[in-house]
């Protein structure tokens, strides 16, 4: 008979073993992952989404503002090329990012660009500042949930306060441009064009005046070509083609026809690869030589008879079909690159033609004047007259590829800027002005709103002062000091206070005429939030095995 103290021990063991079966199960014992793929849970998920946002703003912080700094990117590549930038887009796009969290950083970057075409290094620096004040408030036990409900009440509340301090001047046409060069230049200020940052302001606004509001930026061309420097750059009316007329050919064409082609016209040999064509005598070959002659003989005939007196290709043109076509008056360019011949048909109006057996089914492109120009020792084709008049070329000049590379970027943000402008022509003070503003007025929600959401509201207000902040320690200048000189005159009612990087103090934003894009800024916020919002969310990392490769 057993005793019950032994009974008593042995159901005592039971029901802990029970017991350690049950904690293994719930510390992750047997997985339900696949084996080498890993887990982060809770707070090690959060600690490490913050961790990688932040680095991402960090990596990109230092190219803020007008003494932002530039980055060398270099690709691992064939032929290691480098690209010298400060634009955010660009430099997110080049790097690799293994943590998920910076690649939602990363795509809010590209977003910004696509859309509005300036603010990417600012819209990851503000969502990377409001992922810093959310860590904070994690670590004093704030629930994430309470975090969100409060960023979204101060993005509301500072979302009407940008469209309070927002001007328009649209019914205006000399304030509107005025209006416009001062985007311009605001934006360009930051670039590697701000020593010539009026020209390109210039050039930039007549570009995007001649649109007549459409906002289409096909029409506006971008070629680089080395030599002279940058000043040497100029605004050209029509379409310029980086091509070359063959040898013997008219060098001016006056009222062009122009037909415009994606075909073969080298086929004077059997085009399929792997043919073989067993005869028994060379006048076999000779006769299979005559037939392919033949075939591109008439094909030549049927692009005569569109009447088109220019005749444009995107492939090679061989010798013969070229001889044959100038026999006909028509003068042929081949090889002109995609790109230039899908602008082109859009310019002059007419469209690109594979198939020749219909004439009237294809229409074709007109234009006063095609001749030769050169811009420095290259020869290009000029078209002026086209069928859409607001057609424009800016030729950039400068001293090395690396230079032209950044100064295309540089001044198509700005073009996207002032395209955004003429669409809501609504414009706000630079200089960290909006930030200020905004941070003010969040400031006030969270002073009467009870509870913790009143934490993350305050955090938000720093995170938009962090902007200002940025921008003073990337002049060199003392950030604290200028930042509460700048809060000061705010609350004294001065709103066009911001701050002036070339003495060091705080301006006012209206007489120095820095102004930028309202959609810019708005998008800044908007953007900003949600990604940070979508990130402190995150509670859980599972990343795959990956793949193995089949021996």
């Amino acid at each position: 008979p057993v005793s019950r103290s032994t009974e008593h021990r042995r159901g005592w063991r039971r029901s802990n073993t029970h017991l350690v079966t049950m904690s293994m199960m719930g510390n992750g014992g047997p997985s339900v992952l696949s084996q080498g793929a890993t887990e982060e849970k809770g707070e090690h998920a959060r600690l490490s989404s913050f961790v990688g946002a932040m680095a991402i703003a960090d990596l990109v912080k230092s190219t803020l503002g007008p003494k932002g700094m530039d980055k060398i990117l270099v690709s691992m590549g064939q032929g290691n090329h480098v690209t010298v930038t400060n634009d955010g887009a660009t430099i997110l796009k080049s790097i690799y990012v293994d943590n998920a969290a910076a690649k939602v950083l990363v795509d809010i970057s590209k977003a910004q660009d696509d859309e509005v075409g300036d603010g990417t290094t600012s819209v990851v620096v503000f969502a990377g500042e409001l992922l810093r004040q959310a860590e904070m408030l994690v670590n004093q036990k704030v629930h994430p949930m309470t975090i969100i409900q409060g960023f979204r009440e101060a993005c509301a509340v500072a979302r009407d306060a940008l469209e309070k301090c927002a001007m328009d001047h649209a019914d205006d046409e000399v304030t509107f441009r005025k209006d416009l060069m001062n985007v311009a230049r605001t934006t360009l200020s930051s670039k590697i064009l701000t020593h010539d940052k009026h020209h390109f302001a210039t050039l930039a606004v007549d570009a995007v005046m001649r649109l007549k509001g459409s906002g289409n930026l096909e029409m506006i061309q971008l070629i680089q070509k080395p030599g002279g420097s940058l000043k040497d750059s100029f605004l050209d009316e029509g379409f310029i083609l980086d091509k070359k007329f063959n040898v013997g050919h008219p060098k001016r064409i006056e009222n062009a026809k122009i037909l415009i082609a994606n075909t073969p016209m080298d086929t004077d040999k059997i085009k399929i690869y792997g043919a073989r064509v067993r005869v028994d005598s060379m006048q076999k070959v000779g006769e299979i030589e005559a037939a392919e002659k033949k075939k591109m003989e008439d094909k030549c005939h049927k692009i005569a008879a569109h009447g088109a007196n220019l005749f444009i290709n995107r492939q090679l043109i061989y010798n013969y079909p070229e001889q044959v076509l100038i026999n006909k008056g028509v003068t042929s360019i081949e090889h002109a690159d995609f790109d230039g011949v899908e602008r082109l048909a859009l310019v002059t109006g007419g469209e690109i033609c594979s198939t020749f057996d219909d004439p009237a089914g294809n229409v074709l492109g007109t234009c006063d004047l095609v001749e030769e120009i050169m811009i420095g020792e290259d020869k290009l084709i000029k078209f002026s007259g086209v069928a859409k008049g607001e057609a424009c070329t800016i030729v950039l000049r400068g001293a090395s590829s690396h230079v032209l590379g950044e100064a295309e970027r540089s001044l198509h943000d700005a073009l996207c800027v002032l395209t955004a402008t003429v669409k809501d022509s609504r414009i706000v003070y630079g200089g960290g002005c909006p930030e200020m503003i905004m941070s003010k007025a969040v400031e006030e929600l969270a002073s009467r709103t009870p509870g913790k959401r009143a934490l993350a509201m305050e955090g938000f207000a720093k995170a938009l002062r962090a902007i200002p902040t940025i921008i003073c320690e990337n002049a060199g200048l003392d950030s604290s000091e200028i930042i509460s000189q700048l809060k000061a005159s705010h609350g004294r009612g001065e709103t066009s206070a911001g701050i002036d990087i070339l003495t060091g103090f705080v301006g006012d934003m209206d007489e120095r005429g820095v102004t930028e894009c309202f959609r810019v800024k708005q998008q800044i916020l908007l953007s900003g939030t949600e990604a940070a919002e979508m990130i402190v969310r995150v509670d859980d990392i599972i990343k795959c095995v990956p793949r193995q490769r089949e021996q």
